[in-house]
């Protein structure tokens, strides 16, 4: 079976510029986090730290992934998979709550890059 290279270049573009979305989100998500804590006066720094870590780390791993799908390596297709299936758990979440606005968004986002992360078959 012969893979066509243009579609593979383009199914390659799709995730990178899906994972970047991705991290712009969640750094400002981190952000905004920040901007609340201080607005708020919180008193305790530590589960902050914590979650800024997570969110600071994650955000760096996704756009590890997309450099990585951006120069035909495929080191990041799993961390891409499974960070999208974690969001379509989130945004059932959202649903149960009523956050239908957050969590359609959410769900577009995260089946669109998981479609073109499985269909962009490696080398």
């Amino acid at each position: 079976m012969t893979r066509d290279p243009a579609k593979q270049a383009r199914g390659r573009t799709m995730v990178s510029a899906l994972l970047y979305v991705e991290v712009v989100i969640i750094a400002a998500l981190a952000l905004w986090l920040i901007g609340l804590t201080v607005i708020s006066g919180t008193h305790d720094p530590l589960p902050l730290i914590g979650v800024l870590l997570f969110a600071l780390l994650g955000a760096g791993g996704l756009a590890a992934c997309a450099r990585g799908y951006r120069n035909k390596k495929y080191f990041g297709r799993a961390p891409t998979v499974l960070a999208n299936l974690i969001a379509i758990g989130v945004a059932k979440y959202q649903f149960d709550a009523g956050l239908w606005f957050t969590a359609i968004p959410i769900v577009i986002l995260a089946v669109a890059t998981l479609y073109f992360a499985l269909t962009t078959i490696p080398e």
